[in-house]
């Protein structure tokens, strides 16, 4: 579903992305993992063309995504939950949502407040509440709900568990579950590794923008080399 080849991405003259390649297929969950810096932002952000490549290509389904504008790549069914939340926060929950709707894609069914509020019964309990009044846990469940309302068929979560309270995180991580069984694919940058495991097919290690390791959590848990040399602290 999603390909990365090659992928070169600069900050002026600071060189980020390093050859970057990986993919996602359809339904997985993929964690991107690595230190602060190690360029999983940047990685995230280059998908949606919010920082251009300068070498090297993006793939959605097949279709090149270096040449589109990041309000493009979202219509095509990509969408992107950034770290920093950007809600609407003079807007209600119920406003929120509706200025993230897009049609449905073809093959999978429509995203409705209905069925958000049933994955996020807080938002539900405070619908008519500005974002403002919103804890933290519940602005980033709100972000991920106004985009699922763009009815996107791939996710890009940059470190949804940044923030927010342990109760919070185990919910967000069921949520996970279940968008992941709903057919929606999931790209994950995190650096909290209990919840990357629990939600995971697959983890991408990255350091100073380079690919470490790909490979499934229990290939993961029995290399503790790659571990103590691109996680520890």
């Amino acid at each position: 579903m999603l390909e990365l080849n090659n992928v070169n991405s600069h900050y002026g003259k600071a060189h980020i992305l390093n050859d970057l390649s990986f993919s996602v297929s359809r339904g997985e969950v993929v964690s991107l993992l690595g230190r602060n810096g190690a360029g999983k932002t940047t990685t995230v952000k280059s998908i949606m063309q919010l920082v251009k490549p300068t070498t090297g290509k993006v793939e959605f389904e097949g279709k090149a995504l270096t040449a589109l504008a990041p309000h493009q790549v979202a219509k095509l069914g990509v969408g992107y939950v950034p770290e920093e939340r950007r809600i609407f926060t003079d807007l209600t929950i119920l406003e929120n949502l509706e200025v993230g709707r897009q049609p449905p894609r073809d093959g999978m069914a429509a995203w409705t407040k209905e069925r958000l509020f049933k994955i996020f019964p807080n938002l539900e309990e405070r619908k008519s509440n500005r974002g403002k009044a919103l804890s933290g846990g519940e602005q980033q469940m709100l972000t991920i709900a106004r985009t699922l309302m763009g009815n996107p068929t791939l996710l890009l979560l940059d470190e949804p568990s940044e923030g927010i309270a342990p109760v919070i995180v185990e919910q967000m991580a069921k949520t996970i579950l279940t968008l992941k069984e709903e057919g929606l694919s999931v790209l994950l940058s995190e650096q909290n590794l209990h919840f990357a495991r629990l939600v995971s097919d697959r983890a991408v290690i990255i350091e100073s923008g380079e690919k470490k390791f790909d490979g499934s959590f229990e290939e993961l848990e029995a290399n503790s080399e790659i571990r103590d040399a691109y996680l520890s602290v």
